[in-house]
Protein backbone atom coordinates (compact mmCIF):
# COMPACT_ATOMS: atom_id res chain seq x y z
CA UNK A 1 0.00 0.00 0.00
CA UNK A 2 1.31 3.37 -0.63
CA UNK A 3 1.38 6.23 2.00
CA UNK A 4 -1.68 8.19 3.11
CA UNK A 5 -1.45 11.84 2.70
CA UNK A 6 -3.44 14.34 4.92
CA UNK A 7 -4.87 16.97 2.82
CA UNK A 8 -6.15 18.87 5.57
CA UNK A 9 -2.72 19.01 7.20
CA UNK A 10 -2.15 21.14 10.64
CA UNK A 11 -1.24 24.37 8.79
CA UNK A 12 -3.97 24.64 6.60
CA UNK A 13 -6.29 24.18 9.57
CA UNK A 14 -4.06 26.80 11.34
CA UNK A 15 -4.19 28.98 8.46
CA UNK A 16 -8.03 28.74 8.46
CA UNK A 17 -8.19 29.48 12.33
CA UNK A 18 -6.30 32.09 12.07
CA UNK A 19 -8.55 34.10 9.42
CA UNK A 20 -11.84 33.15 11.37
CA UNK A 21 -9.90 34.88 14.45
CA UNK A 22 -9.44 37.57 12.34
CA UNK A 23 -12.89 37.94 11.12
CA UNK A 24 -13.52 37.86 14.49
CA UNK A 25 -11.94 40.49 16.07
CA UNK A 26 -13.15 42.58 13.33
CA UNK A 27 -16.50 42.34 14.68
CA UNK A 28 -15.76 42.17 18.24
CA UNK A 29 -13.71 45.71 17.91
CA UNK A 30 -16.98 47.18 16.54
CA UNK A 31 -18.90 46.46 19.48
CA UNK A 32 -19.59 49.43 21.48
CA UNK A 33 -20.70 47.49 24.47
CA UNK A 34 -20.26 43.85 25.96
CA UNK A 35 -23.31 41.86 24.47
CA UNK A 36 -24.23 38.11 23.83
CA UNK A 37 -22.69 38.57 20.53
CA UNK A 38 -19.51 40.22 22.04
CA UNK A 39 -19.37 37.10 24.56
CA UNK A 40 -19.71 34.64 21.81
CA UNK A 41 -16.97 36.48 19.74
CA UNK A 42 -15.06 36.22 22.61
CA UNK A 43 -15.17 33.09 23.56
CA UNK A 44 -14.67 31.83 19.46
CA UNK A 45 -11.68 33.62 19.56
CA UNK A 46 -10.38 31.86 23.00
CA UNK A 47 -11.42 28.23 21.39
CA UNK A 48 -9.87 29.02 18.29
CA UNK A 49 -6.42 29.95 19.52
CA UNK A 50 -6.77 26.52 22.00
CA UNK A 51 -7.03 24.93 17.99
CA UNK A 52 -4.03 26.95 17.01
CA UNK A 53 -1.94 25.86 19.88
CA UNK A 54 -2.67 21.92 19.08
CA UNK A 55 -1.97 22.28 15.60
CA UNK A 56 1.57 23.95 16.28
CA UNK A 57 2.10 20.96 18.91
CA UNK A 58 0.90 18.16 15.93
CA UNK A 59 3.57 20.17 13.46
CA UNK A 60 6.55 20.37 16.21
CA UNK A 61 5.65 16.92 16.78
CA UNK A 62 6.57 15.59 13.27
CA UNK A 63 9.56 17.72 12.83
CA UNK A 64 11.06 16.68 16.07
CA UNK A 65 10.51 13.04 14.77
CA UNK A 66 12.76 13.83 12.25
CA UNK A 67 15.10 15.21 14.12
CA UNK A 68 14.62 19.23 13.40
CA UNK A 69 14.90 20.43 17.15
CA UNK A 70 15.80 23.91 16.69
CA UNK A 71 13.18 24.56 13.66
CA UNK A 72 10.55 23.20 15.71
CA UNK A 73 11.48 25.35 18.78
CA UNK A 74 11.41 28.42 16.75
CA UNK A 75 7.87 27.50 15.58
CA UNK A 76 6.69 27.06 18.98
CA UNK A 77 8.36 30.80 19.87
CA UNK A 78 6.97 31.73 17.24
CA UNK A 79 3.02 30.58 17.54
CA UNK A 80 3.68 30.88 21.84
CA UNK A 81 1.19 34.27 21.75
CA UNK A 82 -1.58 31.79 21.20
CA UNK A 83 -1.37 30.02 24.81
CA UNK A 84 -1.07 33.56 26.27
CA UNK A 85 -3.36 35.24 24.72
CA UNK A 86 -6.15 32.31 25.11
CA UNK A 87 -5.43 32.11 28.34
CA UNK A 88 -6.06 36.64 29.11
CA UNK A 89 -9.09 36.29 26.68
CA UNK A 90 -10.65 33.51 28.76
CA UNK A 91 -10.20 34.91 32.34
CA UNK A 92 -12.22 37.83 30.88
CA UNK A 93 -14.80 35.82 29.32
CA UNK A 94 -15.19 33.83 32.62
CA UNK A 95 -14.38 36.04 35.33
CA UNK A 96 -16.22 38.81 33.30
CA UNK A 97 -13.51 41.02 33.34
CA UNK A 98 -14.20 42.69 29.60
CA UNK A 99 -11.75 45.60 30.52
CA UNK A 100 -9.48 42.53 29.52
CA UNK A 101 -10.43 42.20 26.09
CA UNK A 102 -9.37 44.98 24.08
CA UNK A 103 -5.41 45.15 25.39
CA UNK A 104 -5.84 41.39 24.52
CA UNK A 105 -6.73 41.56 21.06
CA UNK A 106 -4.54 44.48 20.17
CA UNK A 107 -1.46 42.69 21.19
CA UNK A 108 -3.11 39.76 18.97
CA UNK A 109 -3.42 41.94 16.03
CA UNK A 110 0.79 42.66 16.02
CA UNK A 111 0.85 38.79 15.15
CA UNK A 112 -1.87 38.52 12.90
CA UNK A 113 -1.74 42.20 10.81
CA UNK A 114 -0.38 40.20 7.87
CA UNK A 115 -3.57 37.84 7.80
CA UNK A 116 -6.11 38.65 4.08
CA UNK A 117 -9.26 37.00 4.53
CA UNK A 118 -10.95 36.39 1.30
CA UNK A 119 -13.95 37.85 0.03
CA UNK A 120 -16.75 35.21 0.53
CA UNK A 121 -18.88 35.47 3.00
CA UNK A 122 -17.73 33.06 5.79
CA UNK A 123 -21.27 33.30 7.78
CA UNK A 124 -21.16 33.82 11.64
CA UNK A 125 -19.22 30.52 13.33
CA UNK A 126 -19.29 32.04 16.88
CA UNK A 127 -22.60 31.60 17.05
CA UNK A 128 -23.44 29.66 20.54
CA UNK A 129 -19.07 29.44 21.86
CA UNK A 130 -20.19 31.00 25.10
CA UNK A 131 -21.92 28.50 25.82
CA UNK A 132 -19.52 26.04 24.79
CA UNK A 133 -16.71 27.24 26.58
CA UNK A 134 -18.60 27.75 29.49
CA UNK A 135 -19.79 23.97 29.21
CA UNK A 136 -16.16 22.70 28.47
CA UNK A 137 -15.32 24.71 31.64
CA UNK A 138 -17.16 23.31 33.88
CA UNK A 139 -16.72 19.80 32.31
CA UNK A 140 -12.56 20.94 32.72
CA UNK A 141 -13.25 21.91 36.47
CA UNK A 142 -15.45 18.46 37.36
CA UNK A 143 -12.31 16.28 36.51
CA UNK A 144 -10.68 17.92 39.13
Amino acid sequence: MGNLINPDNAGKRRDRYVKAIVLAMRELVGKKKVDDEARDLTAFIVLTLKQIDATVDETCVAWEKRDYWIKADRFRNDWFWTKAAATKLEQAVAENKWQLVPAAVQNMAKHLQDVALPKRDWGAPWVGAYALLMDKRAKEAARR
